[in-house]
């Protein structure tokens, strides 16, 4: 492949990589794998949030297998975009080396919206925010360009 077809290297970089950076990272693997080389970690690390794995599932996502990673772990990854998907992280976003493009795209927080409502409430945030990403994550690359943070 060559460097101009090569897939891009995307970071979804969330503040604890537990619920809306993994669903970023499990839809661009499902929908955008053949442009996006996809990953997602947090500038702190959560563990895996069992109803994003839920919704997922349902949607035909196997994120299960995933584990919360501190974006310190992908120190060595050179990425062409890192996505912060969530407003905390986009203020605390560390400086990534190279040619690194920063944007900033923010989802609201279901852990946060859901707290204290009825599991059938619970459920239907989380959805709702899963198909707000698969929404996002099925107009890249293209959109990147146009999100730049400043």
């Amino acid at each position: 492949m060559s460097d101009s077809s090569r897939a891009l290297k995307i970071l979804f970089l969330c503040t604890g990589n537990s619920c809306r950076s993994q669903m970023a990272e499990g839809w661009a693997k499902a929908l955008r794998s053949h442009v996006i080389d996809a990953y997602s970690a947090g500038v702190e690390t959560h563990g895996m949030n069992p109803q994003a794995v839920k919704v997922m599932q349902e949607a035909g996502v196997d994120i299960a297998t995933h584990h919360s990673k501190h974006v310190r772990e992908l120190a060595d990854v050179p990425f062409d975009y890192v996505v912060t998907v969530c407003d905390s992280a986009n203020e605390s976003c560390p400086l990534f080396a190279g040619k690194t493009t920063v944007v900033h795209h923010s989802f609201e927080d279901p852990p946060r919206l859901a707290k204290g409502l009825p599991e059938a409430e619970v459920l239907n945030i989380y959805r709702r925010v899963r198909d707000e990403i698969r929404q996002y994550i099925e107009t890249l690359p293209e959109t990147l360009t146009k999100e730049v943070r400043s």
